[in-house]
């Protein structure tokens, strides 16, 4: 274990010595800094829940078995990987970008190259759902070490149940002076030995883990892999007391048990207290006990009849051996009473009523963040207006989109270590550039797209009412700012678009456009001048011939 299996990507530019702080740094992946580290550690099982991590995946995995949940988390996958024959569900977006086009182009090349390495074409459902269901993912980018240049030569999926993360304090030999002193007490920070942290992984290809104290592991209870040749992105979710990262099924795991306890205890009672028993009260007069049971069994053997049926051979035989519960009642009465009775017990009542069972079903859909509305299954689609969308429609929308962006660390690790593998940037280079890369996936959601018309159509409605007062009560920087919601981006943006078009001849010039008619000046002066008349060339006559105008008339006489 003294020795790390993989390849390490060095900054070329480290913090400055003197950038002490005694604070480690905060990380969302559920691992916290630790003096001593092992490959599992043990957690305080206060509420019965886990406690290890692969105690945590395992149930995770159980989960998503029921129908109720494997439903809930297929809408989510579905609707976060839309699959088209022709388009791949995810792409890099480089618009907001500041780089050359041969840069841009490089680092389209490696984004492909990456998800040709993943098949995530072909894969993309399966690796969000196991993303999804176990709340992490790992793989091992593996590399020709005599060559790095030639960049990742293959993305290797590791089950995370036989990974592990770990951060602990690296050991220096040497006595150093500042070793034990307290910074607490000491003026001068620099004074102090920081601790370095060390981070790696340790793989472990069995999956019979041991869950006990650390100290009974051993030191070579699997191999230590370096940080940089493991793709790690998890859900972002830590259970702060405990210091794991969870998976959004967490929630639901108190739901989810309440709901099969419910469910398992509604089909014992139906099946126990359905049926119609008949009661037989038997004058057995003044017999001894004993006697009094010996002819209760007659009466009792002698009117039963039970039938039962042979699937396998399609026979029906009378079979008294065997006494089922939900038999009928005899019972014995003594000299003096009503004498044999027969009576009727009711079976049980109200065996329809599931309004508990559809609580826990919402509340199960509620912890699992999908709408309740799409688990039904009673509603169909709605394409109407916008305001008949529901508001849990919305707020699961912005979920499915934040599952996406925290989704899309892993292609941000795997595309750093091919950029950089490969010298296409350096590490600085990737702290800047990394902002500014999106990654757009396919967008299959109908409530959102029928949202933004419908707010784009009350928009331009809004802008058309307003036109009147523009240059009166509104500026037009007031209109496209507060009507139209753009921002100052998109107003640039769309200023050089326009005039770009313009240039081209894509669509006219304002100024040459009458704001009265919408029609181009030049065909405005031309039909206005047509109106006006103007001298003939050439004065009709009543016959049919046309008279020279500088011929004179002769003048008329007088009658």
């Amino acid at each position: 274990m003294a020795k790390l299996f993989g390849f390490s990507i060095e900054d070329t530019e480290p913090l400055s010595p003197t950038t002490v702080s005694p604070v480690p740094e905060n990380n969302e992946d559920g691992v916290d800094w630790s003096m001593s580290s092992g490959f599992f550690g043990s957690y305080v099982d206060l509420e019965g829940i886990y406690r290890t991590e692969f105690e945590l995946i395992k149930r995770y995995r159980e989960m998503a078995l029921h129908p109720e949940v494997d439903s809930a988390i297929e809408d989510i996958v579905n609707e976060a990987i839309v699959s088209d024959l022709n388009d791949t569900p995810v792409q890099i977006d480089l618009d907001n970008l500041n780089a050359s086009d041969s840069i841009k182009k490089k680092i389209r090349d490696e984004f492909k190259f990456v998800k040709d390495l993943l098949d995530f074409d072909k894969k993309a459902h399966e690796i969000y759902r196991n993303w999804y269901v176990d709340g992490r993912i790992y793989y091992h980018k593996v590399i020709d070490l005599k060559k790095p240049q030639d960049g990742i030569q293959e993305m290797r999926y590791i089950d995370a149940m036989k990974m592990r993360y770990v951060r602990q304090n690296k050991k220096k030999g040497g006595n150093d002076k500042y070793k034990n002193r307290n910074p607490l007490v000491n003026d001068n920070p620099m004074d102090y030995e920081w601790p370095e942290i060390e981070e790696y992984f340790i793989y472990n290809p069995k999956l019979t883990y041991p869950t006990g104290n650390v100290k009974d592991l051993g030191s070579n209870t699997g191999i230590k892999m370096t940080k940089d040749s493991i793709t790690y992105c998890t859900s972002g979710l830590v259970d702060r007391n405990k210091g794991n990262c969870l998976s959004y099924l967490h929630k639901a795991i108190k739901s989810l048990n309440q709901l099969r306890m419910i469910e398992d205890s509604l089909v014992i009672y139906r099946l126990s207290r359905a049926p119609e028993r008949r009661i037989f009260y038997i004058d057995v007069g003044n017999l001894p006990k004993v006697k009094a049971e010996q002819y209760l069994r007659d009466v009792m053997m002698r009117y039963r009849n039970k039938l039962v049926y042979d699937a396998s051979t399609g026979e029906i035989r009378d079979d008294k051996k065997y006494m089922a519960m939900l038999e009928d009642f005899w019972l014995p009465r003594r000299e003096g009473g009503r004498g044999t009775e027969i009576s009727t017990l009711p079976g049980g009542q109200n065996l329809g009523e599931i309004t508990d069972i559809e609580y826990f079903k919402k509340k199960l859909y509620r912890s699992l963040n999908v709408p309740p509305s799409r688990m039904d299954g009673e509603g169909g689609f709605n394409l109407g207006r916008s305001s008949e969308i529901l508001r849990d429609e919305l707020k699961f929308t912005k979920f499915v989109g934040r599952l996406r962006k925290r989704f899309s660390n892993m292609f941000n690790d795997m595309l750093k270590t091919q950029l950089l593998l490969k010298n296409v940037i350096t590490p600085e280079d990737w702290e800047v550039m990394s902002e500014h890369i999106q990654y757009d996936f396919l967008y299959d959601n109908h409530f959102s797209e029928l949202k933004e018309s419908e707010l784009l159509n009350e928009r331009l409605n809004s802008a058309a009412t307003a036109e009147p007062y523009v240059g009166r009560y509104f500026s037009q920087d007031y209109v496209r700012r507060k009507i139209l919601r753009q921002t100052d981006e998109e107003i640039l943006e769309q200023d050089k678009l326009i005039k770009k078009e313009i240039k081209d001849g894509t669509i006219p010039d304002p100024a040459t456009i009458d704001p009265a008619t919408g029609l181009p000046l030049d065909a405005v002066s031309a039909t206005a001048s047509s109106m006006d008349g103007g001298v003939p060339i050439m004065d009709p006559d009543m016959t049919g011939v046309a008279i020279d105008p500088k011929v004179q008339m002769p003048k008329g006489g007088e009658i």
